[in-house]
């Protein structure tokens, strides 16, 4: 990811917690909203599930998860006019354009086949786009994760080495003893580089089907795999734990489909071995959309390194990444005073400059769904006073690093 202005001191303000103050505030710019449906070149537009700021051409690239059902796989290259952006109810669309789309090629040189793959997540670094394939695990077979490199035409480079342990195997619904790897549409979700460009990290929605007897529910949060690989080489160099909240609402009824998960990842320069996370959280058959965004700033400081366990039940106990919590999105408000609407948001990355300040962007996943939407939201980074802010934000990272989850392994039943 390249950056036209320095973030050092920049970081999202740990709200409600004055103990741990950080040096940067976030300013909700507004919104636009995309409705579902909307053709462009030939396609539709949807499935926005992760961006990046190619900050060298002024524009954003946003990979669709259409799984080549739609339309080919691809991703779409766009621009956004933060003064068009708004907080009103309906915000329009008019600070969103689309540039060019792109299909994603298969290695042999042709579109993926219908079904056949699962684009989440993208960034681009050095002039190529990496990018992550979540893999399937249903009745209608199996599909290996992957992370990937293409150029930006679209053509394939390289595979990262994943594991072997994250491919899915035994049942189609992951909750028989003996299954292993991926659960289905819970796997790789994001996508981000270390601030030297050296390591690539992706992570997985929830536990693999061998971690945990289940995905995350209303009582329990979920073990989120985070993966480091070597950019030189592509192979593995280090694997932690992510512990994800539980799901935020209980659907109605209660044996209604809800899910949380980490669904994606963003490196925070001048913070080395720290994130922002972005846990989505969805609850079918309550008021309004069901969805519940939060942010957290992650960091890797003291988490164990666990490249090579399989499962984590081989390992008695372990020190999980810390997390504290930047931002709930369900605090935003329109400019009427009404809660936000929030969609599918699946996407974030820092943006282009809006009053002289960085900007945080974030997208949502619409699920070609008629019933939702794609929704861009733009936040302006404002930093703290320098002096008085980096000896709060020392004590915070000291924090945080204390603040890992140490967990007692257990066997499946």
């Amino acid at each position: 990811m390249k950056l036209s202005y320095p973030l050092t001191a920049v970081m999202v303000a740990l709200l409600g917690n004055t103990a741990h103050a950080a040096p940067f505030s976030l300013d909700y710019i507004g919104q636009n909203i995309v409705t579902s449906g909307t053709v462009f070149n030939g396609t539709t537009v949807g499935g926005l599930s992760g961006i990046d700021y190619d900050s060298a051409n002024g524009r954003y690239l946003a990979i669709s998860d259409d799984r080549s059902t739609f339309n080919p796989a691809r991703y779409y290259d766009l621009s956004l006019n933060l003064a068009q952006f708004n907080k009103n109810v309906a915000p329009g669309a008019a600070g969103v354009t689309f540039n060019s789309v792109t299909t994603i090629l298969a290695p042999g040189g042709s579109p993926f086949a219908a079904n056949t793959v699962d684009p989440e997540s993208m960034r681009l670094h050095k002039g190529s786009l990496f990018w992550t394939n979540e893999g399937q695990r249903s009745g209608t077979g199996f599909q290996n994760p992957t992370v990937r490199e293409m150029n930006l035409n679209g053509s394939y480079v390289r595979d990262f080495a994943v594991p072997t342990y994250y491919n899915p195997s035994g049942s189609a619904i992951a909750l028989t003893a003996g299954d292993k790897g991926i659960r289905n549409n819970l796997a790789f979700e994001s996508l981000t580089f270390s601030n030297n460009g050296n390591t690539l990290y992706t992570a997985t929605e929830n536990s693999l089907a061998q971690d945990d007897p289940l995905p995350a529910t209303v009582a329990n949060g979920s073990e989120s795999r985070v993966l480091a690989f070597d950019v030189a080489s592509g192979n593995a160099i280090g694997e932690y734990v992510y512990m994800t909240d539980a799901v935020v609402d209980a659907p109605n009824p209660t044996n209604a489909f809800a899910t949380n998960g980490l669904v994606e990842l963003l490196n925070i320069p001048g913070l080395s071995d720290s994130f922002i996370a972005v846990e989505r959280s969805f609850s079918a058959g309550i008021p309004g959309t069901g969805n519940n965004i939060r942010l957290y700033l992650t960091s890797l400081s003291n988490a164990s390194n666990l490249l090579g366990v399989d499962d984590l039940d081989n390992t008695p106990t372990y020190t999980s990444m810390s997390k504290e919590l930047l931002l709930d999105l369900s605090t935003l408000t329109n400019s009427d005073g009404s809660a936000l609407a929030l969609d599918n948001i699946e996407a974030i990355t820092w943006g282009e400059t809006f009053n002289g300040n960085p900007t945080l962007i974030l997208a949502s996943d619409n699920n070609f769904s008629a019933t939702q939407f794609t929704q861009f939201l733009a936040f302006e980074v404002k930093a703290v006073p320098l002096p008085a802010a980096f000896p709060l934000f020392g004590t915070a990272l000291l924090g945080l690093g204390m603040n890992g989850w140490r967990r007692k392994g257990r066997k499946l039943a």
